[in-house]
């Protein structure tokens, strides 16, 4: 019983070591190479009609110079899957010439490519230096390659991370085309393309942030995909003959929509003496006439031309620009640009006034006043939003594509989505509790025990703070988000999640102003009592009664109307309309509130002429205010006081609901208005 488990045991033993056991690395030193102990190849002679030498698994750590001295008729060196190299001198490959291609790749271990590696090759056409651990852009400027859109692949590269200026010149004579994508590249210094027709660029998946502004004119290809630090790029008149522009961002390519025609096109440009003859060649069925009128046939016969050279060229541009992020600036329309500036400063100094004035008043803080407080800085929070959103608009005027990226996934942004959602929630629910206060008051004006307390007030606005609070953090935490649009609204309603957070909000507000409809109504039902108002003065709460709904209703209705359609996927209004309602509709109710709670109440105007007087203003208004304020206080008295002695006591209910009311009145219903 013991022997079998022991040998088991040894087996198993036996098995872990051979597989963690080291294997031999492959190596390979190709025959008519040497590979020496000091770790150097030379290829001298590989005979003659040899044509591709592939060097994989070198055992050796330096490629030195004039290593391929003698393969004067290899078209093609391939280096790979050597992680043993770790250096080339200069002069590795260097006057071999009919080298057509080079191909270095997939050497983690090649830290240092010395200048002048690659030395007189006027046929090389393709140079790739791929997934190396090189730390510095490989010096390419002695190239001197005489061929034709010379092809340089520099990628994978992570540990180079700038591009030193004219680090291309010299590399041919010709057209250029550099794929520079997956390096660690965070800087392209300025006249880094000096010397060079760059013909096509792709610096895909880096980390540039920039791109210089002088060498990318004769660019017709530019691709820039998962280039996420690219935020921003250079004028769009620099890529005069741009035709085709592969990015990350949609809103850049806002930047190319409008590019005319004649400067994207390199032929027209050149050629823009000759458009009447190709509108003549046009309608000939042979377009070599066109040719035939501008070159000797001699010269003809040696170029290999392009048949459509008379077709205009359109740019092509991805990913487009989608609904949500026209090609626009935030305020699409000039007249919008001037309302949100008058709009915010009403909002902001209106509801600063009555914070201001409220917070100083030597009244007691009684809940209407505490109400109103909170309703203040709600519009106050609306009024921030506004300026945010104007102050950026006024900023990036013109060149918004520009900045798109960096405004909407900034913090910028999502502070705006943030003060938009609290106040709008905070201002609906504070509406709604003053309505119901004011319900509450006129309906119990008789039964004191059920008057509504401060401390009962300070609870219920918490609630609403709280509220406000988590459905403006939502989207700050993945519930839909403050990105989606350049007006840092929460349109994002790609996931179930995000769809219900957009709906409950909006039956949230559609609920509270059912709620308002209901209790003014009811309200003015309730001081239509002959016996209580006079008929002038009932008309005339029932006309202030309908400014507030109005109010209400139109900043709720149309907002909600369209978000709700957008919310279920079947938006009827575009952003660029949306923004019409943002500016003249949205933020109504913060700019209205102050005026018709507070500023053109007597309340209102008794605390400031009295605040005034503190600073030695208007003493005289001041002063007939507070004696006003007392006969008032003491006729009522009187009055219900003498009532009261007499009266039997049905009249004296009515007596004393007709004093409290009258108070209740002034306090609320003229609050409200």
């Amino acid at each position: 019983m013991g022997r079998p488990l022991t040998m088991a045991r040894l087996l198993r033993a036996l098995l872990l070591l051979l597989l963690l056991w080291p294997l031999p690395t492959r190596t390979h030193c190709p025959d008519f190479c040497s590979c020496s102990p000091d770790g150097a190849l030379r290829c001298p002679d590989a005979g003659p009609g040899f044509t591709r030498l592939s060097l994989t698994y070198l055992p050796v750590k330096v490629i030195p110079s004039q290593a391929f001295r003698g393969l004067s008729d290899v078209l093609i060196i391939e280096i790979s899957q050597s992680d043993s190299l770790e250096r080339m001198e200069a002069n590795a490959f260097d006057s071999l010439l009919n080298l057509s291609e080079i191909l270095i790749q997939n050497t983690k271990n090649l830290v240092y490519i010395e200048p002048g590696a690659f030395t007189n090759l006027p046929r090389l056409k393709y140079l790739s230096i791929c997934n190396t651990g090189i730390q510095k852009l490989p010096d390419v400027t002695k190239i001197f390659s005489a061929e034709f859109n010379f092809i340089l692949e520099i990628c994978d590269n992570l540990y180079i991370t700038t591009i030193p200026g004219n680090a291309f010149q010299g590399m041919n004579n010709e057209s250029a085309t550099l794929k520079l994508y997956g390096n660690g590249f965070e800087e392209i210094q300025s006249h880094a393309f000096n010397g060079t027709t760059l013909i096509s660029l792709d610096i895909s998946s880096t980390k540039l942030e920039a791109l210089p502004s002088y060498g990318l004119e004769s660019i017709q290809v530019l691709i820039a995909t998962s280039s996420y630090s690219l935020k921003k790029l250079p004028p769009r008149e620099k890529f005069v003959n741009l035709l085709e522009a592969t990015l990350t961002y949609p809103s850049h390519c806002c930047a190319f929509i409008n590019l005319p025609t004649e400067d994207q096109n390199i032929s027209l440009f050149i050629f823009e003496n000759f458009s009447k003859q190709c509108e003549s060649t046009a309608r000939k069925p042979n377009n070599e006439t066109f040719y035939s009128t501008i070159f000797a046939e001699s010269e003809l016969s040696i170029w290999d031309y392009d048949y459509g050279f008379c077709s205009p060229k359109i740019l092509r541009c991805a990913p487009e620009p989608d609904a949500f992020n026209p090609c626009e600036d935030i305020m699409g329309y000039d007249f919008l640009r001037i309302l949100i500036w008058l709009i915010n400063l009403l909002a902001i100094m209106g509801n600063l006034a009555v914070l201001f004035v409220l917070l100083t008043s030597h009244y007691k803080m009684t809940v209407p006043r505490f109400l109103m407080c909170n309703l203040s800085f709600a519009d106050f929070c609306m009024g921030l939003y506004l300026l945010l959103i104007a102050s950026v608009d006024s900023k990036t005027r013109g060149q918004y594509h520009n900045h798109a990226i960096d405004w909407q996934t900034g913090s910028g942004c999502s502070a705006a989505g943030f003060f938009t959602v609290f106040a709008s929630e905070l201002s609906v629910y504070t509406l709604t509790v003053i309505t119901l206060e004011r319900w509450h008051t006129i309906t119990y004006a008789m039964q004191l025990d059920r008057k509504l307390q401060l401390r009962h007030a300070v609870l219920i606005m918490l609630a609403g703070w709280l509220f406000s609070t988590i459905f403006a953090a939502l989207p700050l935490v993945g519930v839909s988000n403050y990105m989606k649009v350049s007006i840092c609204l929460p349109m994002d309603i790609e996931t179930t999640l995000s769809q219900a957070y957009i709906l409950i909000i909006l039956v949230i507000n559609v609920v509270a102003f059912i709620i308002i409809c209901a209790c003014y109504i009811k309200i003015y039902f309730a001081v239509q009592n002959p016996e209580l108002v006079a008929a002038n003065k009932d008309t005339k709460i029932a006309k202030k009664m309908a400014i507030l709904i109005f109010t209400d209703f139109t900043c709720m209705a149309p907002i909600s109307f369209f978000a709700i359609s957008a919310a279920f996927k079947v938006p009827l209004i575009t952003v660029t309309n949306s923004k019409i309602l943002l500016v003249l509709f949205y933020p109504v109710n913060s700019c209205a509130n102050p005026f018709l709670y507070a500023i053109f109440t007597k309340a209102f105007r008794r605390d400031f002429f009295l605040l005034l007087s503190k600073f030695g203003y208007c003493k005289n208004r001041a002063e007939l205010y507070r004696m006003q304020n007392f006969s008032a206080y003491t006729s009522n008295c009187k009055n219900s006081s003498h009532g009261a002695n007499r009266a039997p006591q049905n009249a004296l209910k009515l007596s004393t609901f007709k004093c409290q009311y009258t108070t209740v009145l002034e306090e609320t219903c003229s609050k409200g208005c």
